[in-house]
């Protein structure tokens, strides 16, 4: 598919901005749509930069180094929704809602959204880094669950959270200080194989609340919630017929609600079916069109024009 010309200067806007902020980089936009979803906004606390980012881009890569500058960050990006692979020095690493990896500004890497991707990235000076790793790959996916990585996980949070004027320099090197120290251990402890699982009791739950963060990936399924909960896909069929439940038609009942909600919703008027069942994960849309019915048993469209005739 091809972009509108609207859409192409969209996306050649936002491709600009993000290299402005985060570097030089080259963009391609998705195959699978027609419709650019791109926003990028920088935010800075003293001299800790971060970018956050929402798109559905193809592949984001890292150009060859033009200029010393691009090459003194180590960026730590934080998934906060959708699903995307990174690619550095032949190692390829795949991020679900809330995983976190480190990578290396100063060697080519690719970004592959699968999707739309909602991520934040720190940018850290690579001296620090490389001065606390002593020695250690600068790339790598941290730890899930243990406590580094889970406070890793509140300070990116917490960032976002902290308003303009609200911060000076000195937090913004605290905050650096506090997350340079932290990586090394969540990094080690993935790599020594000490993640635990979840206990069964609450693996269900945990699962639902997953799918729930997840139904923007387009590839949210079954060997996905799997792979997130480090269990076999036997398994989790098995857990989720306990509950009386299908994983996969949960998945699609879920998804389907969500876009029943944005149909009835004033502020997405604007915006079309497709563009909507895009966004909560559909690609096919004769697929989403025949679920919807059997699910509501009227079209998408005319569920849209019963809600505003009320």
């Amino acid at each position: 598919m091809f972009l509108s010309s609207s859409e192409q200067i969209g996306f050649e806007c936002w491709s600009q901005s993000l290299r402005s902020i985060c570097g030089s980089f080259s963009t391609l936009p998705s195959s699978l749509t027609r419709h650019f979803i791109g926003e990028i906004h920088s935010q800075t606390i003293g001299a800790l930069d971060t970018a956050h980012i929402r798109t559905n881009a193809r592949l984001i890569s890292r150009e060859l180094i033009g200029v010393e500058s691009d090459d003194s960050h180590c960026f730590l990006i934080f998934q906060r929704s959708g699903r995307q692979r990174i690619r550095q020095a032949g190692v390829e690493v795949e991020l679900g809602p809330e995983d976190i990896v480190l990578v290396d500004s100063a060697r080519l890497f690719e970004i592959e959204p699968l999707g739309l991707v909602e991520n934040v990235s720190v940018h850290l000076s690579r001296d620090i880094v490389t001065r606390q790793f002593k020695g250690n790959s600068l790339f790598g996916k941290l730890s899930r669950n243990n406590v580094s990585s889970r406070m890793i996980r509140s300070l990116v949070q917490s960032i976002g959270m902290i308003g303009d004027g609200a911060a000076n320099g000195d937090d913004g090197q605290a905050i650096q200080s506090a997350l340079v120290s932290l990586m090394l251990p969540a990094m080690s402890d993935r790599a020594q194989g000490q993640e635990h699982p979840l206990e069964s009791s609450t693996l269900f739950f945990t699962a639902l609340r997953l799918v729930d963060e997840s139904l923007q990936d387009v590839d949210l399924g079954p060997a996905y919630l799997a792979d997130q909960l480090h269990t076999s896909v036997r398994s989790l069929y098995r857990l989720f017929e306990e509950h009386g439940e299908s994983v996969s038609r949960y998945i699609l009942r879920t998804r389907l609600s969500k876009v029943a909600h944005d149909l009835c919703s004033h502020p997405m008027r604007s915006q079309s079916i497709t563009q909507i069942a895009f966004k909560w994960g559909f690609v096919d849309v004769a697929h989403f069109s025949r679920a919807f019915k059997r699910q509501f048993e009227v079209s998408p469209r005319d569920y849209r024009a019963h809600a505003f005739q009320k």
